[in-house]
């Protein structure tokens, strides 16, 4: 059987099918599940058998099989919004995973983290049952309140807290459709706070959150003249999942999109006040600072500045002229009286 619909539980199995049919059916149903992979299975007889559970909203992979090796391709990139870390739990037997560089052996009881935005692998020579939590990268953010997700390092089972991940796992896998969303709500609570425990490295982020403030805003400034500046690439360009990234930023006030807009606003103002730009043409100076369509630039400016574009260069120039003929009406004056004030008799 196939995985398949939206039933709260989809299973397949090796177990009534042809031997000869076995590798062909689970490469295709681990691949409804893990997107592109590949696999290596030895050339004895091969079983297994695939299942997934809705937990809330994320997903839970039971998979159990005799021996197999794999490598995984990443569904979702780096900085996509679907990025998503999986907790692996490693239930029965023993298994070897590897990411960027990184090796973890993780035997029953044993957990770890992996990045699906990234390539890795899994390796195995005994029967063997772990169980796969994906859950997004803004959710494992919230949850653990922290933007460094460790990767690929070992949770022994053989401490109190790792030995309490592996049942939450477990537990997390065996109520999966039994109980209603509150109680749901409070398992996965008392799962990602001993989640957060594992991995050892809480950063509150309250306490990041100045810092990380300042790296965005200072981002933003030194891209500010690049059309393609958007929220999506500043948080990418920051390691940072975009909700997490509009989360930090709303401590300001106002929302990333509108800063961008209103520096850039600032930047065409200052320019159309400069007279050493006045060669340059509005559209130009507009332009230059990230904005790609003249009447969207002109309506934004008018709506900041209360004048149009043109209107506001042509008050300048008559501004400083008028400042410029001030001056020089001044300096005679000065030098008319000091000439005056020199020339007169003893």
């Amino acid at each position: 059987m196939g995985l398949g619909g939206h039933k709260m539980s989809q299973l397949f199995s090796t177990e009534l099918l042809p031997v000869s049919d076995r590798i062909d059916a689970w490469q295709w149903n681990a691949e409804q599940v893990c997107g592109d992979c590949r696999i290596r299975i030895p050339k004895s007889s091969f079983h297994g058998s695939i299942e997934v559970r809705q937990v809330g909203s994320l997903r839970l992979t039971r998979f159990s099989s005799s021996p197999l090796s794999f490598w995984k391709w990443p569904i979702d990139t780096v900085s996509s919004e679907n990025r998503s870390c999986i907790v692996i739990t490693q239930i029965v037997g023993a298994r070897r995973y590897l990411q960027d560089g990184a090796e973890v052996f993780l035997k029953a009881g044993d957990s770890t983290v992996i990045d699906s935005g990234r390539p890795w692998s899994s390796s195995c020579a005994t029967e063997c049952v772990r169980l796969y939590l994906r859950v997004p990268r803004w959710i494992m953010e919230d949850r653990l309140q922290t933007i460094e997700v460790p990767i690929a390092e070992k949770i022994s089972g053989t401490t109190r807290i790792g030995s309490m991940l592996s049942q939450l796992s477990q537990c997390l896998y065996d109520k999966a459709g039994r109980t209603g969303e509150a109680e749901t709500a409070i398992v996965l609570d008392g799962y990602f706070h001993t989640l957060a425990g594992c991995l050892g490295r809480r950063t509150l982020a309250a306490e990041r959150g100045p810092d990380l403030l300042r790296q965005i805003l200072r981002y933003v400034d030194t891209h500010l003249a690049e059309p393609t500046l958007t929220p999506f690439e500043t948080a990418s360009a920051l390691n940072i999942s975009l909700r997490h990234l509009h989360r930090v930023f709303s401590a300001t006030g106002t929302t990333l999109g509108d800063y961008v807009r209103a520096r850039r606003l600032e930047q065409c103002r200052r320019d159309l006040m400069n007279p050493r730009l006045r060669e340059k043409t509005i559209t130009d100076i507009a332009f230059f600072w990230g904005f790609s369509d003249a009447a969207h630039f002109s309506h934004a400016f008018r709506s900041q500045f209360g004048a149009s574009p043109r209107a506001f260069r042509a008050q300048m120039a008559e501004k400083i002229r008028q400042v410029t003929t001030d001056l020089r009406v001044r300096s005679f004056v000065v030098s008319e009286m000091s000439a005056f004030r020199y020339s007169r008799p003893n």
